[in-house]
């Protein structure tokens, strides 16, 4: 197993080149074999290296961009433990929430990571979204989440006195949770069972030889500056039993760079930004409880959420971003800027169900970026998980769209991904 400092010695020491990804390329590139390698130190890839070494015994190295573990979508969203209410029956987006929402409730409460399950109203605030609502609760039964049940208007506004809505639908196995410290958990873990993270290394592509992946890594900050991909060139090359490909917003662009793959099953990719404000000069949380309203196309709507001090924030919106390079995407160089003026997109959604939202009572807070497989209007789109079978890499697993409910679905995803993999 190779460790990080003699990774960082090899970055250090060999020239930068500029040559495109092939084996020829790659020629006079020092290589180090390894056994299981994760891409991405997001949730769902730390998750993964867990499995990995604690349940299967695998010696794990998680490569990483970034400076630190968790800077991408990991860190900038809702920070919801979702029911999977929303989502197809069997689809892999319903099963993964339903059974990753249980196994994160039982890690979260062994383990002491903060979180409160405080459950959640989905409003219909016109005649007109009441089917909407009836639909959702027939597709949460389907997909087994506990404890739906209709409410009367009334009922729900006496449980929220300034929530205003027809009827709601009550989710009582809705959370919330400290996603940092459950990244620093499941990090804690894997480390102690020999899982080591590599941070500011870059995997720039790969490249097949003799039947197996050859990863194609350079230090982030010799790629920083240059605009394109063409013009990367690997520092050191990792010939991995197992790769799993979890580089969120980059995994598609990544996945382009596999000298080998079949290209023809790599999606498109889309991306979507959703700011979030909080909620300001209030001495009292205006609520308990989450309050959804019902999902519009590409997300589920202007929501209110809570942190675990009690502080409020509502978002996201949806802002489908126009055509990202793959060399921007792979080095996250997405603007996550929240326009002050967006709030006034944000106040008339807000007081469909909360109408006494005063006004300038909304900040900014954050944006996050969702790597999604469907663009506007284009309906539901499932995560994709791709084996060899797909791509024709052996040992090589691709983690594609995996956008909400991803963080709830993290522990059963790196079950699905090791049992995947269990075979090589």
């Amino acid at each position: 197993m190779m460790k990080l400092k003699k990774l960082v010695g090899f970055v250090a020491q060999i020239p930068s080149m500029r040559m495109n990804f092939s084996s020829v390329a790659c020629e006079g590139i020092h290589k180090e074999k390894a056994d299981c390698v994760v891409i991405g130190a997001g949730v769902v890839g730390i998750a993964v290296a867990r499995e990995l070494c604690l349940n299967y015994n695998r010696n794990v190295l998680v490569i990483e961009s970034a400076s630190t573990f968790g800077t991408g979508s990991s860190s900038r969203n809702s920070e919801v433990i979702h029911g999977g209410i929303y989502y197809p029956p069997n689809s892999l987006k319903a099963r993964f929430c339903v059974r990753g929402r249980r196994l994160l409730y039982e890690y979260c409460k062994e383990h002491g990571i903060p979180h409160k399950q405080i459950g959640k109203l989905i409003v219909a605030c016109g005649n007109e979204e009441i089917p909407k609502l009836n639909y959702l609760l027939n597709r949460g039964n389907e997909n087994g989440v506990e404890g739906l049940r209709m409410m009367e208007g009334c009922d729900a506004m006496e449980l929220e006195p300034e929530l205003q809505c027809l009827k709601a639908l009550w989710s009582p196995t809705s959370g919330i949770i400290d996603s940092h410290s459950l990244m620093l958990s499941l990090m804690g873990e894997a480390e102690t069972h020999g899982t080591t993270f590599s941070y500011n290394s870059t995997v720039i592509g790969a490249h097949v030889d003799e039947n197996q992946i050859n990863l194609h890594i350079s230090d982030t900050k010799s790629v920083k500056n240059l605009d394109s991909i063409s013009e990367w060139c690997p520092d050191i090359t990792l010939v991995p039993k197992l790769v799993v490909n979890a580089a969120g917003l980059s995994a598609i662009p990544l996945a382009k760079c596999f000298n080998g793959i079949n290209y023809g099953v790599i999606p498109q990719c889309y991306y979507a930004r959703g700011c979030y404000f909080s909620l300001s000069n209030i001495t009292v949380p205006p609520f308990q409880h989450l309050i959804y309203p019902i999902p519009e196309d590409g997300g589920l709507g202007v929501h209110v959420t809570l942190d675990l001090d009690g502080n409020v924030k509502f978002g996201p919106d949806v802002e489908w971003l126009g055509d990202i390079d793959d060399s921007s995407s792979m080095q996250n160089k997405f603007d996550y800027t929240v326009c002050v003026d967006r709030a006034n997109k944000f106040y008339p959604e807000i007081r469909k169900y909360y109408p006494s939202l005063n006004d300038a009572s909304l900040q900014p807070a954050y944006a996050g970026i969702r790597p999604k497989l469907s663009g506007p209007g284009d309906g539901f789109f499932d995560f994709i998980i791709q084996g060899e079978e797909s791509h024709g890499i052996p040992g090589l697993v691709n983690l594609f769209g995996i956008e909400s409910p991803g963080l709830t679905s993290c522990m059963a995803i790196a079950e699905y991904v090791a049992a995947k993999l269990l075979r090589f």
